[in-house]
């Protein structure tokens, strides 16, 4: 196939979906790429990763990612804070790093703003990975537009459906004009290497979609609480990992709630359906090497810093596997604290 600019890639692909009601939440209009398309993409390669830490084949891909991924919430997604955000994604990827997670929600586009600022020069380096959260063609082409933009890159290693809920938007995505056919449009015209599948809600629901479809790679909440209520751990695992999709775990910490070390702020300063006075249960080592000892094949997490991201990369580079004794220990350590650690989940369905 003949090279084509992006442009005229993603102007013919919104072309062809030109009777799809676009969201109120997309941009009213198209964003200038300044990158030129390229239709072949080496893989990234990180020097310092093999040294720094265990590294696991990301699915069928081929790629051999660390077992600590960054992610790109926390401080990256905070507008205000590029200084410290370009200071932890530079530190990450010195320290071996080769994979960061963001999304076109994560501080309303803040995120691939700060992580873009450092693609800049060291895209090669790590696999890029980022979402949309719309349901339809038209706006996951839109936000695909915005997300090269802001990543200052031409093409997404691994572009996913961002946080899949429930049967209805797996329907509406599977829809003649829902955003599976923008994941495909952009896969063969190698804008997007590989697609994938994100959620932390029910694990069903997910169970379904890469039922319906052969997904590379799925993003799913999963940590040392999870196996108490609705788990990710018992019923979606297991097949993702039979059909040899890339499994990449999150919600680690679930936004330090886990962590023993986590003082609660005051109530009335928590979102109302998150409140809690009761501190986590278990350490960032305890939480990290739970979630290492799954059949994942990295895990993202979020920091504030960078002290917080060389503690979590020297965890890494310690990792030994846990029994299955010591992980059992682990989980029941959480039970105290099962409701704010998966604040996420459908808990409607009762507990």
């Amino acid at each position: 196939m003949k090279n084509i600019n992006r442009r005229k890639f993603l102007g013919n692909g919104m072309a062809a979906a030109a009777m799809v009601t676009v969201g109120k939440s997309l941009p009213s209009e198209k964003v200038d790429i300044m990158v030129p398309f390229r239709k072949n993409h080496s893989e990234p390669f990180n020097p310092v990763t093999f040294n720094a830490m265990p590294t696991r084949s990301f699915g069928k891909t081929g790629y051999k990612v660390g077992i600590l991924s960054l992610g790109g919430q926390a401080t990256i997604e905070i507008k205000g804070m590029e200084e410290e955000s370009e200071k932890i994604i530079n530190r990450a990827i010195d320290l071996g790093v080769n994979y960061i997670d963001t999304a076109a929600s994560y501080g309303q586009g803040v995120s691939q703003l700060n992580i873009g600022r450092v693609m800049k020069t060291r895209r090669n380096e790590v696999w890029l990975s980022t979402k949309t959260h719309d349901r339809t063609y038209d706006g996951s082409m839109r936000l695909l537009e915005e997300s090269l933009k802001n990543l200052q890159t031409d093409h997404i290693n691994l572009w996913q459906l961002h946080n899949v809920q429930r049967q209805d938007q797996v329907d509406q995505i599977f829809a003649p004009n829902g955003a599976i056919k923008a994941l495909e449009k952009a896969k063969s015209e190698g804008v997007v290497k590989y697609v994938g599948i994100t959620g932390h809600y029910e694990p069903l629901v997910l169970l379904e979609a890469i039922k319906r479809y052969p997904f590379d790679a799925i993003l799913l909440a999963v940590n040392a609480a999870d196996v108490h209520y609705l788990s990710f751990k018992n019923y979606l695992l297991p097949a993702a990992q039979e059909k040899g999709i890339a499994i990449i775990g999150m919600k680690v910490t679930t936004r330090s709630r886990l962590l023993s070390s986590w003082t609660p702020p005051p109530l009335e300063q928590q979102h109302e359906q998150l409140r809690t006075s009761k501190p986590g249960t278990i350490s960032i080592r305890e939480a990290l090497t739970y979630n290492m000892s799954l059949p994942v094949s990295t895990t993202i997490i979020g920091v504030d810093n960078v002290a917080q991201i060389e503690e979590n990369v020297k965890i890494a580079s310690e990792f030994s596997p846990l029994s299955q004794q010591q992980m059992e220990e682990i989980e029941f350590k959480t039970l105290p604290v099962v409701r704010q650690a998966l604040f996420f989940r459908r808990w409607e369905l009762g507990a």
